[in-house]
């Protein structure tokens, strides 16, 4: 009953927004609520269709927004202009509030003009046109009809003034171009066109040459049929320059510039033909020429430049990377081409660097806390760009949102060493083979210690080698062919010691204190395209630990298998997935979806994944309706919601769906509604954890979830509050696992269901 009161009052109220929002509009004027379009054009329905699209896009101003039906924004504006609008009104009409567009505001004789005009500039010309106001007592429509015949197309497409000799190479650069017969007569494609031969004529050394200097010419007379031929050609002012390419003659490099500095002090020392002017030893010579892919005596091409000035900001060392050519000479060499100069001036960053953080820290496994992070980094360490890097961290954590569950809380103290290399250390040269981004070495070293009150005390020490590079701006690549941890587990209270009993399968994941192998990671991300409508994001990860060292006991028949250097090593194969697809409908109004896949097989004597290296499931960057490790692994559920619970509801196997819809409030406030599945699944059955196996009926023990979120975004970082509820619950009876009421004004139901996610940033 209490629920069909609050929907009629809900609905009543939204209905009185509707019909309030007339007596507001002015004598004389009338509200305008839109268009509507009746656009025919001899096209296929998706050629129709991106045509029709462009048109509408053209059609301004927009209606006033609606929202659930009603003109809430609108409605807003008016009561905020009242005389004496009072707090609440002048706080919505601030936040929400929409001033209105009258028909007054419309133009539809201006707004068909520029649509006839933009339809003839993609060769649909003389076509038919015409627009009615459509009146409704205080409101008012405006209809278009748009009739269109067929377009003109290419007949043929010709080059003038071939004697020319950057015509000649144009013309042979012609199989690239997309005016082929049948083209449209589309002046968007045209300056396609001049774009591209643009581009192809620079990258031969056309250093004065710019897609203003050729002229199209169409001719429409030659055929009854809307057929045109095309001609190209040059303007007749064109500069003599632009018409011969341009080979770089001299190269000067500044490893240490600045403007103060003396230059008549500095030294050179040449590379191959390259310059390398330092009033001191900076960065050496011999190292940095790796990075210019552009040679004396090599044409001009300005992709190379830029990618060489990538090659140099990566390195990390510089603040400012400044690539510029000058014009050498006014008169052509013999072999008919300018000369180029070409100057290269870096501004390093400061060399030693010391950084003090107090941060908030917060977990995708609920721990929240301070943390006291001091950074020293040393760049140029050995004059090769090296950067050295030692931070010390110390934090306390406390477990939050873990419901009925005891809290915990966690003492971190930690130490990390790096050193990275702007190139690639491995015996042979391997660096011709990258032109986007030279891989990177990097060395490390660290330390851990944590103390999980009540349980236990770890020390964790860990190194690794490996190379990450970037293919182009979407790729990276992540490869470590050593990694190293060693976890020694140094002291445990009873409380921890009867948990492990209760389950050897955890216990197990404990004892195995070394974990040794390789791993490698695969990121593609779209996502650095603002204006991608349609981006992606997919990562790939593997990890391989502990099979070389089984491969030697089986080899040397050992008597202690499962054992190297007196430790306990762990085997398996681990890997995920993480797919992403984003969908914009505006700047702000976006749908997003996630399926991530996580396998790891344990090997050898190892019967489950160290625990370090386990999957959960649950909690804000999870299946949020489920608090963080309480779902599964399958079916299961402790019986007592304990401490030990954070440790058992884990798994070797994670399946995970999660769709968001995310639309804003107003500008630092942003909404969604959102639903989750998933859960975990052990590789091996395990007694101690009923119902957690991976079995054939996976699908029918998803967690699922629903809710909404609340996120405060003021662009440094975003706060995420997200309210949510499950769906489906995989521990009950079959019959019984879907939702099958829904009563959020009891408490206790309340109390059972609900989950609140804390959390900074997205979840995905």
């Amino acid at each position: 009953m209490r629920n069909t009161v609050t929907i009629l009052f809900v609905f009543a109220l939204l209905l009185q927004f509707s019909c309030s929002v007339k007596k507001f509009i002015p004598e004389g004027e009338k509200l305008y609520t839109g268009y509507n379009l009746d656009f025919e054009v001899p096209l296929e329905k998706r050629e129709k269709a991106t045509l029709q699209a462009e048109v509408e896009s053209l059609i301004k101003p927009s209606p006033n927004g609606k929202l659930l039906g009603t003109r809430f924004g609108l409605w807003a504006h008016y009561k905020g202009q009242k005389d004496k609008p009072g707090f609440i009104n002048r706080f919505l009409n601030k936040r929400f509030g929409e001033a209105p567009v009258y028909l007054s505001n419309i133009q539809p004789d201006r707004t068909l003009g520029v649509i006839m005009n933009r339809l003839e500039n993609k060769g649909y010309f003389f076509g038919e046109s015409s627009n009615a106001v459509v009146e409704n007592g205080k409101f008012a429509s405006v209809h278009y009809n748009i009739t269109l015949g067929q377009p003109y197309v290419l007949e043929t497409y010709q080059l003038l003034q071939d004697s020319l000799e950057v015509m000649q190479v144009i013309h042979r650069n012609l199989a690239n171009t997309e005016m082929v017969k049948g083209t449209r007569l589309d002046l968007d494609l045209l300056k396609e066109e001049r774009t591209r031969i643009d581009q192809e004529l620079k990258a031969m050394g056309y250093y004065n040459f710019n897609p203003d200097l050729l002229i199209f010419e169409a001719d429409t007379n030659q055929y009854p049929d809307r057929r045109f031929d095309l001609y190209l050609r040059f303007k007749g002012d064109a500069p003599e320059k632009s018409k011969f390419p341009y080979t770089i003659r001299d190269i000067k490099v500044f490893p240490n510039y600045s403007i103060n500095a003396d230059k008549a002090s500095a030294d050179t020392v040449i590379v191959n033909d390259i310059d390398f002017i330092q009033d001191e030893l900076f960065f050496r010579p011999e190292l940095l020429e790796k990075y210019i892919l552009f040679k004396n005596g090599t044409l001009f091409n300005p992709q190379i430049s830029r990618t060489t000035s990538g090659r140099l900001s990566a390195i990390g060392n510089f603040r400012y990377v400044n690539i510029s050519f000058d014009e050498a000479d006014s008169v052509r060499s013999e072999d008919g081409t300018y000369p180029l100069n070409a100057r290269i001036l870096l501004s390093p960053l400061n060399k030693r660097a010391l950084r003090a953080e107090i941060q908030g820290v917060t977990k995708s496994n609920s721990f929240v806390g301070p943390a006291l992070i001091l950074n020293y980094q040393n760049r140029n360490i050995f004059k090769g760009g090296e950067i050295f890097q030692l931070t010390g961290k110390l934090g306390y954590e406390q477990q939050i949102l873990s419901g009925e569950r005891e809290a915990q809380q966690s003492i971190e103290l930690g130490f990390n060493a790096s050193l990275i290399f702007p190139r690639v250390i491995f015996p042979g040269s391997v660096t011709d083979r990258f032109k986007f981004s030279i891989p990177k070495t990097r060395v490390s070293l660290g330390l851990e210690y944590q103390k999980r009150t009540d349980l236990y005390l770890i020390n964790t020490y860990n190194a690794s080698f490996g190379y990450f590079w970037n293919v182009n701006r979407y790729v990276l690549h992540e490869f470590n062919p050593i990694s190293l941890s060693v976890v020694n587990l140094r002291s445990t209270t009873p409380e921890f010691d009867e948990i492990l009993e209760q389950n050897p399968f955890l216990r197990r994941s404990f004892e195995q204190q070394f974990i040794a192998g390789m791993n490698y990671t695969f990121n593609y991300n779209q996502l650095v395209d603002k204006e991608r409508r349609n981006p992606i994001f997919f990562a790939a990860s593997l990890d391989l630990a502990g099979n070389g060292f089984g491969l030697v006991n089986e080899l040397t028949n050992s008597n202690t298998p499962g054992f190297i250097f007196g430790l306990e090593y762990a085997q398996y194969v681990k890997g995920d997935v993480d797919l992403r697809f984003f969908h914009k409908f505006s700047k702000e109004v976006v749908f997003a979806s996630r399926l991530y896949g996580g396998l790891g097989v344990p090997l050898g004597r190892s019967v489950s994944l160290p625990f370090v290296k386990q999957f959960f499931a649950g909690g804000p960057n999870s299946v949020r309706a489920f608090r963080i490790r309480a779902l599964g692994p399958g079916t299961y559920i402790p019986e007592a919601a304990n401490t030990s619970g954070f440790f058992d509801q884990a798994g070797d196997i994670r399946m995970e769906g999660n769709v968001e819809l995310r639309f804003p409030i107003n500008k630092y406030l942003k909404g969604a509604f959102f639903a989750d599945a998933g859960n975990i699944w052990l590789w091996n059955d395990n007694e101690a954890l009923p119902g957690g196996q991976f079995s054939k009926d996976w699908a029918k023990e998803l967690g699922v979830g629903a809710g909404l979120g609340l996120r405060v975004d003021i662009q440094l970082f975003v706060l995420r509050f997200d309210l949510a509820f499950p769906v489906r619950k995989p521990w009950l009876p079959e019959d019984d696992r879907w939702l099958s009421d829904f009563n959020v004004f009891d408490s206790a139901w309340r109390r059972e269901n609900m989950v609140l996610n804390f959390a900074i940033g997205y979840p995905f």
